[in-house]
């Protein structure tokens, strides 16, 4: 079987490079920009706030640990996240109706307001953004950004069990074709 280093040399070393940078350029843009919208709601919500409030929506009531396993953080990271949400009315904590010690967080109405307000300005910048592309380059880059987020996904996941493991290699349809909340 082949090693991650001939794979690495098998392919085109140039279209590797291309990709890294362009990755490292679009991060730094994504940063500078937030991609936070336009208008008002122009970078009025952290990406930790947004992706929280998005999973809570899409999928519903939820603990802390299945909150954070779906986005692939600690449960630490997700009790001081959703803190602020919380005091600011956007997220309720409750008991769990089988077991009240455990707590469920859920989209307020107030979350569920604000976070569509900031999924509207942000798809008006995504509008503004790919204005010159085709119906069909929008899909075709959503599906594979999409697919990329998946395999960076599993690549983040296979190297936080073994740091010097080789990484899987995944067929297109293992990585999730939706897109992704986290």
């Amino acid at each position: 079987m082949p090693t991650q280093s001939d794979m690495t040399t098998q392919l085109h070393t140039g279209v590797l490079d291309s990709l890294q940078h362009q990755v490292a350029v679009f991060a730094r843009r994504a940063e500078q920009t937030r991609l936070g919208g336009v208008g008002q709601a122009r970078n009025s919500m952290d990406r930790a706030a947004y992706l929280l409030l998005n999973r809570l929506d899409q999928e519903g009531p939820m603990g802390v640990k299945a909150l954070a396993c779906g986005m692939g953080i600690d449960s630490s990271t997700v009790t001081r996240q959703v803190a602020p949400l919380v005091d600011s009315g956007m997220v309720k904590r409750t008991s769990h109706p089988e077991d009240g010690r455990a707590v469920v967080l859920q989209l307020s109405p107030r979350g569920k307001a604000r976070l569509e307000e900031v999924r509207s300005s942000r798809r008006e910048l995504m509008a503004q953004v790919t204005e010159g592309w085709t119906a069909e380059e929008r899909d075709v880059f959503c599906e594979l950004l999409t697919r990329f987020n998946g395999s960076l996904s599993v690549a983040h996941n296979t190297l936080v069990q073994d740091p010097n493991g080789a990484l899987p290699q995944t067929a297109p349809d293992a990585v999730p074709q939706t897109a992704p909340t986290s």
